[in-house]
Protein backbone atom coordinates (compact mmCIF):
# COMPACT_ATOMS: atom_id res chain seq x y z
CA UNK A 1 0.00 0.00 0.00
CA UNK A 2 2.90 2.35 0.81
CA UNK A 3 4.37 1.98 -2.69
CA UNK A 4 1.01 2.86 -4.22
CA UNK A 5 1.22 6.29 -2.60
CA UNK A 6 4.64 7.14 -4.04
CA UNK A 7 4.61 9.49 -7.07
CA UNK A 8 4.98 7.96 -10.52
CA UNK A 9 8.37 7.83 -12.15
CA UNK A 10 10.47 8.05 -8.98
CA UNK A 11 12.06 5.58 -6.59
CA UNK A 12 11.88 5.62 -2.81
CA UNK A 13 13.51 3.48 -0.13
CA UNK A 14 11.59 0.57 1.35
CA UNK A 15 9.24 1.12 4.27
CA UNK A 16 11.59 -0.95 6.45
CA UNK A 17 14.31 1.64 5.94
CA UNK A 18 11.97 4.62 6.16
CA UNK A 19 10.36 3.68 9.50
CA UNK A 20 13.63 3.79 11.52
CA UNK A 21 14.35 7.18 9.95
CA UNK A 22 10.95 8.42 11.16
CA UNK A 23 11.44 6.95 14.65
CA UNK A 24 14.49 9.14 15.20
CA UNK A 25 12.55 12.35 14.56
CA UNK A 26 9.46 11.13 16.41
CA UNK A 27 11.72 10.70 19.45
CA UNK A 28 12.72 14.37 19.24
CA UNK A 29 9.07 15.38 18.84
CA UNK A 30 8.24 13.33 21.94
CA UNK A 31 10.89 15.22 23.92
CA UNK A 32 9.27 18.44 22.77
CA UNK A 33 5.79 17.25 23.73
CA UNK A 34 6.94 16.24 27.21
CA UNK A 35 8.58 19.63 27.66
CA UNK A 36 5.45 21.43 26.46
CA UNK A 37 3.28 19.39 28.84
CA UNK A 38 5.49 20.37 31.79
CA UNK A 39 5.26 24.04 30.80
CA UNK A 40 1.47 23.85 30.55
CA UNK A 41 0.99 21.75 33.70
CA UNK A 42 3.53 23.42 36.02
CA UNK A 43 3.92 26.81 34.34
CA UNK A 44 6.76 28.77 32.79
CA UNK A 45 8.85 28.28 35.93
CA UNK A 46 10.09 25.22 34.03
CA UNK A 47 12.16 27.65 31.96
CA UNK A 48 15.14 29.83 32.89
CA UNK A 49 13.38 32.97 31.68
CA UNK A 50 12.75 35.72 34.22
CA UNK A 51 11.93 39.44 34.47
CA UNK A 52 15.17 40.27 32.67
CA UNK A 53 14.86 37.62 29.98
CA UNK A 54 11.21 37.59 28.97
CA UNK A 55 12.54 36.66 25.51
CA UNK A 56 14.48 33.42 25.63
CA UNK A 57 15.47 30.56 23.36
CA UNK A 58 11.97 30.20 21.93
CA UNK A 59 11.84 33.78 20.69
CA UNK A 60 15.34 33.51 19.20
CA UNK A 61 14.23 30.29 17.51
CA UNK A 62 10.94 31.85 16.39
CA UNK A 63 12.57 34.93 14.89
CA UNK A 64 15.19 32.76 13.17
CA UNK A 65 12.88 30.21 11.57
CA UNK A 66 10.41 32.91 10.54
CA UNK A 67 13.30 34.68 8.78
CA UNK A 68 14.51 31.43 7.19
CA UNK A 69 10.95 30.60 6.18
CA UNK A 70 11.00 33.78 4.10
CA UNK A 71 12.33 31.60 1.28
CA UNK A 72 8.72 30.47 0.78
CA UNK A 73 7.10 33.85 0.21
CA UNK A 74 10.09 35.31 -1.65
CA UNK A 75 10.46 32.31 -3.97
CA UNK A 76 6.71 32.34 -4.58
CA UNK A 77 6.83 36.09 -5.23
CA UNK A 78 9.67 35.71 -7.77
CA UNK A 79 8.05 32.69 -9.46
CA UNK A 80 4.36 33.57 -9.62
CA UNK A 81 4.45 37.38 -9.62
CA UNK A 82 7.73 38.67 -11.06
CA UNK A 83 8.41 35.63 -13.26
CA UNK A 84 4.92 35.33 -14.71
CA UNK A 85 4.06 39.01 -15.06
CA UNK A 86 7.37 40.17 -16.47
CA UNK A 87 8.27 36.81 -18.12
CA UNK A 88 11.72 36.60 -16.58
CA UNK A 89 13.76 33.55 -17.67
CA UNK A 90 14.51 32.49 -14.09
CA UNK A 91 10.88 31.46 -13.48
CA UNK A 92 11.43 27.96 -14.94
CA UNK A 93 14.39 27.37 -12.64
CA UNK A 94 12.48 28.58 -9.61
CA UNK A 95 9.50 26.39 -10.45
CA UNK A 96 11.80 23.42 -9.83
CA UNK A 97 12.20 24.44 -6.19
CA UNK A 98 9.04 26.41 -5.34
CA UNK A 99 7.21 23.30 -4.02
CA UNK A 100 10.05 22.57 -1.61
CA UNK A 101 10.10 26.24 -0.56
CA UNK A 102 6.38 26.10 0.27
CA UNK A 103 6.85 22.98 2.41
CA UNK A 104 9.80 24.57 4.21
CA UNK A 105 7.80 27.74 4.79
CA UNK A 106 4.83 25.77 6.13
CA UNK A 107 7.13 23.89 8.51
CA UNK A 108 8.79 27.08 9.74
CA UNK A 109 5.59 29.00 10.39
CA UNK A 110 3.62 26.14 11.92
CA UNK A 111 6.47 25.28 14.31
CA UNK A 112 6.88 28.97 15.18
CA UNK A 113 3.21 29.28 16.10
CA UNK A 114 3.39 26.04 18.11
CA UNK A 115 6.32 27.38 20.16
CA UNK A 116 4.57 30.71 20.65
CA UNK A 117 1.59 28.79 22.01
CA UNK A 118 3.85 27.36 24.73
CA UNK A 119 5.62 30.69 25.27
CA UNK A 120 2.36 32.56 25.83
CA UNK A 121 1.47 30.07 28.54
CA UNK A 122 -2.29 30.10 27.91
CA UNK A 123 -2.84 29.03 24.29
CA UNK A 124 -6.57 28.57 24.91
CA UNK A 125 -6.78 32.36 25.09
CA UNK A 126 -4.89 32.90 21.85
CA UNK A 127 -8.11 34.15 20.26
CA UNK A 128 -7.86 37.21 22.53
CA UNK A 129 -5.24 38.53 20.09
CA UNK A 130 -7.97 38.94 17.49
CA UNK A 131 -11.01 39.69 19.62
CA UNK A 132 -9.36 42.01 22.16
CA UNK A 133 -6.61 43.33 19.94
CA UNK A 134 -4.20 45.96 21.25
CA UNK A 135 -4.14 48.14 18.17
CA UNK A 136 -1.08 50.03 19.44
CA UNK A 137 1.09 46.92 19.65
CA UNK A 138 3.35 45.74 16.84
CA UNK A 139 3.05 42.21 18.23
CA UNK A 140 -0.69 42.28 17.53
CA UNK A 141 0.03 42.95 13.86
CA UNK A 142 2.76 40.28 13.90
CA UNK A 143 0.41 37.72 15.46
CA UNK A 144 -2.31 38.48 12.93
CA UNK A 145 0.01 38.33 9.92
CA UNK A 146 1.81 35.16 11.02
CA UNK A 147 -1.49 33.37 11.63
CA UNK A 148 -2.95 34.57 8.34
CA UNK A 149 0.19 33.66 6.42
CA UNK A 150 0.17 30.16 7.88
CA UNK A 151 -3.34 29.89 6.43
CA UNK A 152 -1.99 31.06 3.06
CA UNK A 153 0.84 28.50 3.24
CA UNK A 154 -1.70 25.80 4.05
CA UNK A 155 -3.66 26.73 0.93
CA UNK A 156 -0.44 26.68 -1.12
CA UNK A 157 0.49 23.31 0.38
CA UNK A 158 -2.90 21.71 -0.37
CA UNK A 159 -2.48 21.44 -4.19
CA UNK A 160 0.77 19.59 -3.54
CA UNK A 161 -0.94 17.22 -1.10
CA UNK A 162 -3.81 16.66 -3.54
CA UNK A 163 -1.31 15.78 -6.28
CA UNK A 164 -0.58 12.50 -4.51
CA UNK A 165 -1.42 9.85 -7.08
CA UNK A 166 -3.89 8.00 -4.83
CA UNK A 167 -5.73 11.18 -3.89
CA UNK A 168 -5.91 12.18 -7.55
CA UNK A 169 -8.01 9.10 -8.18
CA UNK A 170 -10.80 10.82 -6.25
CA UNK A 171 -12.43 13.14 -8.85
CA UNK A 172 -13.59 15.78 -6.38
CA UNK A 173 -10.14 16.15 -4.83
CA UNK A 174 -8.47 16.18 -8.25
CA UNK A 175 -10.75 18.98 -9.50
CA UNK A 176 -10.36 20.98 -6.28
CA UNK A 177 -6.58 20.64 -6.38
CA UNK A 178 -6.41 21.77 -10.01
CA UNK A 179 -8.59 24.80 -9.31
CA UNK A 180 -6.37 25.77 -6.38
CA UNK A 181 -3.29 25.37 -8.54
CA UNK A 182 -4.65 27.81 -11.12
CA UNK A 183 -5.14 30.60 -8.56
CA UNK A 184 -1.97 29.97 -6.55
CA UNK A 185 -0.44 33.24 -7.83
CA UNK A 186 -3.16 35.13 -5.95
CA UNK A 187 -2.19 33.48 -2.67
CA UNK A 188 1.49 34.06 -3.43
CA UNK A 189 0.73 37.79 -3.69
CA UNK A 190 -1.28 37.79 -0.44
CA UNK A 191 1.50 35.86 1.29
CA UNK A 192 4.08 38.38 0.11
CA UNK A 193 2.03 41.26 1.51
CA UNK A 194 1.54 39.55 4.90
CA UNK A 195 5.17 38.43 5.16
CA UNK A 196 6.67 41.81 4.36
CA UNK A 197 4.70 43.42 7.16
CA UNK A 198 5.26 40.89 9.91
CA UNK A 199 8.97 40.46 9.07
CA UNK A 200 9.32 44.22 9.36
CA UNK A 201 7.25 44.56 12.50
CA UNK A 202 9.35 41.96 14.29
CA UNK A 203 12.33 44.24 13.75
CA UNK A 204 10.34 47.40 14.34
CA UNK A 205 9.30 46.10 17.76
CA UNK A 206 12.94 46.27 18.91
CA UNK A 207 13.61 49.57 17.13
CA UNK A 208 11.02 51.48 19.16
CA UNK A 209 12.41 50.40 22.54
CA UNK A 210 13.69 53.85 23.51
CA UNK A 211 14.52 52.50 26.99
CA UNK A 212 16.92 50.03 25.38
CA UNK A 213 19.49 52.16 23.50
CA UNK A 214 21.19 49.05 22.12
CA UNK A 215 18.14 48.24 19.99
CA UNK A 216 16.56 51.69 19.58
CA UNK A 217 16.86 53.28 16.12
CA UNK A 218 15.77 56.37 14.28
CA UNK A 219 13.71 55.74 11.20
CA UNK A 220 11.42 56.79 8.40
CA UNK A 221 8.05 58.20 9.54
CA UNK A 222 6.75 55.68 12.10
CA UNK A 223 9.10 52.87 11.10
CA UNK A 224 12.55 52.49 12.69
CA UNK A 225 15.38 51.30 10.46
CA UNK A 226 15.20 47.85 12.04
CA UNK A 227 11.82 47.41 10.36
CA UNK A 228 13.45 47.52 6.93
CA UNK A 229 16.61 45.67 7.96
CA UNK A 230 14.61 42.69 9.22
CA UNK A 231 12.76 42.43 5.89
CA UNK A 232 15.99 42.70 3.91
CA UNK A 233 17.87 40.16 6.00
CA UNK A 234 14.98 37.68 5.79
CA UNK A 235 14.76 37.67 2.01
CA UNK A 236 18.57 37.43 1.87
CA UNK A 237 18.71 34.34 4.10
CA UNK A 238 15.53 32.56 2.94
CA UNK A 239 16.83 31.35 -0.47
CA UNK A 240 20.08 30.16 1.17
CA UNK A 241 18.10 28.08 3.68
CA UNK A 242 16.01 26.57 0.88
CA UNK A 243 19.23 25.78 -1.00
CA UNK A 244 20.70 24.08 2.08
CA UNK A 245 17.57 22.00 2.73
CA UNK A 246 17.50 20.73 -0.85
CA UNK A 247 21.24 19.98 -0.77
CA UNK A 248 20.84 17.99 2.45
CA UNK A 249 17.91 16.11 0.91
CA UNK A 250 20.12 15.21 -2.06
CA UNK A 251 22.85 13.91 0.23
CA UNK A 252 20.43 11.86 2.33
CA UNK A 253 18.61 10.36 -0.67
CA UNK A 254 21.66 10.03 -2.94
CA UNK A 255 19.72 11.61 -5.82
CA UNK A 256 19.88 14.75 -7.91
CA UNK A 257 16.70 16.66 -7.15
CA UNK A 258 17.31 19.98 -8.95
CA UNK A 259 19.80 21.06 -11.59
CA UNK A 260 22.99 22.96 -10.85
CA UNK A 261 21.47 26.05 -12.51
CA UNK A 262 18.81 26.21 -9.80
CA UNK A 263 21.44 26.07 -7.05
CA UNK A 264 23.39 28.83 -8.76
CA UNK A 265 20.30 31.01 -9.13
CA UNK A 266 19.30 30.66 -5.47
CA UNK A 267 22.86 31.43 -4.39
CA UNK A 268 23.11 34.45 -6.68
CA UNK A 269 19.81 35.92 -5.49
CA UNK A 270 20.72 35.31 -1.86
CA UNK A 271 24.24 36.67 -2.32
CA UNK A 272 23.28 40.01 -3.84
CA UNK A 273 20.54 40.54 -1.28
CA UNK A 274 22.99 39.72 1.50
CA UNK A 275 25.61 42.07 0.06
CA UNK A 276 23.22 45.02 -0.03
CA UNK A 277 21.92 44.14 3.44
CA UNK A 278 25.43 44.11 4.92
CA UNK A 279 26.15 47.53 3.43
CA UNK A 280 22.96 48.91 4.99
CA UNK A 281 23.69 47.11 8.27
CA UNK A 282 27.14 48.73 8.46
CA UNK A 283 25.66 52.17 7.74
CA UNK A 284 22.98 51.58 10.39
CA UNK A 285 25.58 50.49 12.97
CA UNK A 286 27.76 53.55 12.34
CA UNK A 287 24.76 55.89 12.54
CA UNK A 288 23.69 54.21 15.80
CA UNK A 289 27.19 54.44 17.30
CA UNK A 290 27.48 58.17 16.53
CA UNK A 291 23.83 59.07 17.11
CA UNK A 292 21.78 57.01 19.58
CA UNK A 293 24.70 55.90 21.78
CA UNK A 294 26.12 59.33 22.76
CA UNK A 295 22.62 60.78 23.25
CA UNK A 296 21.97 57.95 25.73
CA UNK A 297 25.07 59.04 27.67
CA UNK A 298 26.93 55.81 26.90
CA UNK A 299 29.90 54.67 24.87
CA UNK A 300 30.09 52.00 22.18
CA UNK A 301 31.96 49.53 24.39
CA UNK A 302 29.36 49.84 27.15
CA UNK A 303 27.22 47.47 25.08
CA UNK A 304 29.90 44.83 24.53
CA UNK A 305 31.13 43.30 27.77
CA UNK A 306 31.64 39.87 29.26
CA UNK A 307 30.29 37.02 27.15
CA UNK A 308 28.59 39.60 24.91
CA UNK A 309 31.89 41.03 23.68
CA UNK A 310 32.87 42.82 20.52
CA UNK A 311 33.34 39.42 18.92
CA UNK A 312 29.56 39.30 18.37
CA UNK A 313 29.45 42.25 15.99
CA UNK A 314 32.60 41.03 14.21
CA UNK A 315 31.03 37.59 13.77
CA UNK A 316 27.63 38.89 12.65
CA UNK A 317 28.79 41.48 10.11
CA UNK A 318 32.27 40.32 9.17
CA UNK A 319 32.56 36.54 9.36
CA UNK A 320 28.93 35.58 8.70
CA UNK A 321 28.03 38.60 6.61
CA UNK A 322 30.76 39.96 4.38
CA UNK A 323 32.46 36.60 3.71
CA UNK A 324 29.33 34.66 2.58
CA UNK A 325 28.22 37.68 0.51
CA UNK A 326 31.53 37.62 -1.37
CA UNK A 327 31.28 33.86 -1.90
CA UNK A 328 27.71 33.93 -3.18
CA UNK A 329 28.04 36.90 -5.55
CA UNK A 330 31.31 35.70 -7.11
CA UNK A 331 30.63 33.32 -10.07
CA UNK A 332 33.89 31.34 -9.77
CA UNK A 333 33.21 30.72 -6.08
CA UNK A 334 29.60 29.68 -6.72
CA UNK A 335 30.80 27.11 -9.25
CA UNK A 336 32.56 25.21 -6.47
CA UNK A 337 30.07 23.04 -4.60
CA UNK A 338 31.94 23.24 -1.30
CA UNK A 339 32.14 27.04 -1.32
CA UNK A 340 28.52 27.35 -2.45
CA UNK A 341 27.28 25.31 0.52
CA UNK A 342 29.66 27.02 2.96
CA UNK A 343 28.48 30.44 1.77
CA UNK A 344 24.80 29.50 2.17
CA UNK A 345 25.43 27.97 5.60
CA UNK A 346 27.32 31.05 6.79
CA UNK A 347 24.47 33.22 5.56
CA UNK A 348 21.99 31.18 7.62
CA UNK A 349 24.22 31.32 10.71
CA UNK A 350 24.51 35.07 10.29
CA UNK A 351 20.74 35.60 10.35
CA UNK A 352 20.39 33.39 13.46
CA UNK A 353 23.17 35.35 15.15
CA UNK A 354 21.43 38.63 14.27
CA UNK A 355 18.18 37.45 15.85
CA UNK A 356 20.08 36.23 18.92
CA UNK A 357 21.75 39.63 19.34
CA UNK A 358 18.45 41.50 19.13
CA UNK A 359 16.58 39.09 21.42
CA UNK A 360 19.14 38.21 24.10
CA UNK A 361 21.92 40.79 24.06
CA UNK A 362 19.37 43.61 24.10
CA UNK A 363 17.99 42.28 27.40
CA UNK A 364 21.42 41.50 28.87
CA UNK A 365 22.68 45.08 28.80
CA UNK A 366 22.04 47.06 32.03
CA UNK A 367 19.81 50.11 31.71
CA UNK A 368 20.10 51.33 35.32
CA UNK A 369 23.27 52.41 37.16
CA UNK A 370 22.87 49.67 39.75
CA UNK A 371 22.30 46.91 37.16
CA UNK A 372 24.96 44.64 35.70
CA UNK A 373 25.28 42.49 32.60
CA UNK A 374 22.97 39.52 32.94
CA UNK A 375 23.44 36.01 31.54
CA UNK A 376 20.91 33.44 30.41
CA UNK A 377 21.03 29.78 29.48
CA UNK A 378 17.92 27.79 28.46
CA UNK A 379 16.56 24.93 30.55
CA UNK A 380 16.26 21.43 29.11
CA UNK A 381 12.54 22.03 28.64
CA UNK A 382 13.29 25.03 26.44
CA UNK A 383 15.80 23.01 24.43
CA UNK A 384 13.31 20.14 24.19
CA UNK A 385 10.59 22.28 22.58
CA UNK A 386 13.05 23.88 20.15
CA UNK A 387 14.62 20.55 19.15
CA UNK A 388 11.18 18.97 18.96
CA UNK A 389 10.27 21.60 16.37
CA UNK A 390 13.34 20.56 14.35
CA UNK A 391 12.27 16.92 14.54
CA UNK A 392 8.77 17.88 13.37
CA UNK A 393 10.22 19.80 10.44
CA UNK A 394 12.45 16.97 9.25
CA UNK A 395 9.64 14.44 9.66
CA UNK A 396 7.12 16.49 7.66
CA UNK A 397 9.65 17.27 4.92
CA UNK A 398 10.55 13.56 4.72
CA UNK A 399 6.91 12.54 4.38
CA UNK A 400 6.32 15.24 1.77
CA UNK A 401 9.31 14.07 -0.24
CA UNK A 402 8.27 10.43 -0.03
CA UNK A 403 4.63 10.77 -1.00
CA UNK A 404 4.34 14.02 -2.96
CA UNK A 405 5.89 15.21 -6.26
CA UNK A 406 8.09 17.73 -4.48
CA UNK A 407 10.75 18.12 -7.17
CA UNK A 408 9.52 18.28 -10.79
CA UNK A 409 13.02 17.61 -12.17
CA UNK A 410 13.64 14.48 -10.09
CA UNK A 411 12.06 11.94 -12.46
CA UNK A 412 14.03 13.23 -15.46
CA UNK A 413 17.32 13.43 -13.57
CA UNK A 414 16.91 10.03 -11.86
CA UNK A 415 15.13 7.69 -14.30
CA UNK A 416 13.72 4.52 -12.74
CA UNK A 417 15.63 1.39 -13.68
CA UNK A 418 13.34 -1.31 -15.14
CA UNK A 419 14.92 -4.42 -16.65
CA UNK A 420 18.13 -2.57 -17.40
CA UNK A 421 16.33 0.36 -19.03
CA UNK A 422 15.66 3.80 -17.64
CA UNK A 423 12.01 4.85 -17.72
CA UNK A 424 11.12 8.49 -17.10
CA UNK A 425 7.86 9.79 -15.68
CA UNK A 426 6.55 10.46 -19.17
CA UNK A 427 7.13 6.83 -20.11
CA UNK A 428 10.10 7.55 -22.40
CA UNK A 429 12.64 4.74 -22.30
CA UNK A 430 16.30 5.67 -22.18
CA UNK A 431 19.38 3.51 -22.32
CA UNK A 432 21.00 3.03 -18.93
Amino acid sequence: MDLALIPNGVQRCSLKRFVPWMVLWIALISWGLVSAFLCFFKGLNQTNMNHYFAFGLWIVFDLSIIALGAGAFFTGFLTHIIGEVFIYPFRDNLKAVVNAAVVIGFICYSSAIAMLGVDVGQPLRAWFIFWHANVHSMLTEVSFCITAYLGVLTIEYLPLVFSNRKLREIPEIDIFGNNLHHIIALFAAVGTFLSFFHQGSLGGMFGVLFGRPFAFREGFLIWPWTFFLFIHSSIAAGPSFTLLCVWIAQKVTGKELITRDVFNLLAKISGWLLATYIVLKIVDTIAWAYGVVPRAGMSFMDFYQGSYGIWLIIAEIGIFGIIPAIILITPKFRERNDLLIIGALMNVIGIVLDRFVFSIQTLSIPVMPFDKFMSYFPSWQEWGIAIGAIGYGILLFSLSYRYLPLFPQEAEMNPVQVLGRAVTDSGVIKRS
